[in-house]
């Protein structure tokens, strides 16, 4: 199964990457809490995120694990770091941004269905998340509780050096290039400078695919055989490492877009996730995506299991039909309305 996360031992200490949506693809925070404490006592982490954020209970579990963590942790925000990734961000001894990178902070959101007594536990429950972000925020920047709230209310995106002059970064390095192939549409703030540099960036990347002339493709094959072994030598050495799909050219000759395809699949794996919670089955979302069922697959095997589950009565709602108590309508109105006589 894929994942949005790698954890590999690098000299005397780990890299540990976050390039993706958090909890995507059915995997949540257990199996990164689980090889972050397998790390050796004393390991000095450099922790490496381009991520949108995503769930933000994982990112809390995350957050509080790498402040646990006994060795040094070093942030490295190759791109962006926006919503959960943010906070995840804030546990670092040190925060570094290069000078085109972003961080963004924002209200929590959750999804819920049921009565109002379900809503109102929703929004008690984000408002306690909030109060343990904005204490995380807080401590790192030196802000004020209520600074960092009204921040978070209005979706703040902050470039690097915002970032490091408001407290949320440490230390700024050259530009890089942002290789963000996630869809930041989502917010309603985003800079326009960055949504024109993620454009530019898929639009680089479509010209450069058509472009590639006959001796490039000879080229790129005598190096593709000479990095064979090294590949092989990088995926034993991390096996759980987040790994590019194997994709076929088509008939036609042209290839296919990387970045259009990474989109479809995350943007696949977010619909079936949403699906499984609004069935109350958020378990089976895992299973659906290794064997990369169809949405219509999904519905159905959910319709499938919610018919053979036993139906839930609850005693303190009211059931269809008349009740044991009820008393018969010719009762009524024979006492209502008696004859004289």
């Amino acid at each position: 199964m894929a994942s949005w996360y790698a954890i590999r031992a690098r000299g005397t200490g780990a890299e540990v990457a976050i390039y993706d949506e958090i909890g995507a693809y059915g995997v949540s925070a257990k199996g990164f809490l689980a090889e972050l404490g397998a790390l050796p006592d004393g390991t000095p982490v450099d922790l490496r995120l381009n991520s949108p954020g995503g769930s933000v209970f994982d990112a809390v579990a995350i957050h509080n694990a790498l402040k646990r963590h006994e060795g040094t942790v070093t942030v490295w925000i190759d791109g962006i770091a926006a919503s959960a990734a943010s906070y995840i961000a804030m546990a670092g001894d040190e925060v570094v941004m290069p000078e085109n990178a972003f961080l963004m902070i924002h209200d929590p959101s959750g999804l819920v269905m049921g009565t109002a007594e379900d809503m109102r536990a929703m929004a008690e429950a984000l408002d306690k998340v909030k109060g343990s972000l904005v204490s995380g925020y807080a401590a790192k920047s030196g802000r004020t509780p209520e600074e960092v709230s009204a921040l978070m209310a209005a979706e703040t995106w902050f470039d690097a050096g915002d970032a490091v002059a408001q407290g949320f970064a440490d230390r700024l390095i050259e530009p890089v290039r942002i290789a963000a192939n996630f869809d930041i549409g989502r917010f309603r703030n985003a800079p326009p400078v960055l949504v024109e540099t993620v454009e530019a960036e898929a639009d680089a990347g479509d010209e450069t695919d058509g472009a590639e002339t006959e001796a490039d493709k000879g080229n790129t094959e005598t190096a593709e055989n000479d990095e064979v072994s090294d590949a092989d030598d990088e995926q034993e050495a991390a096996p759980d490492a987040p790994q590019p799909p194997a994709n076929t050219p088509p008939p036609g000759g042209a290839l296919p877009d990387p970045a259009a395809i990474r989109a479809e699949a995350i943007g696949h794996a977010r619909d079936v996730v949403d699906l499984c919670r609004l069935a109350g089955q958020p378990q089976m979302a895992g299973r659906f995506l290794e064997q990369d069922a169809s949405l219509d697959e999904v519905r159905a095997a959910l319709l499938a299991a919610k018919a053979e589950a036993e139906p839930e009565i609850a005693p303190h709602h009211p059931q269809p039909g008349r009740s044991s108590a009820a008393r018969p309508w010719g009762e009524i109105v024979a006492r209502t309305f008696k004859l004289k006589g």
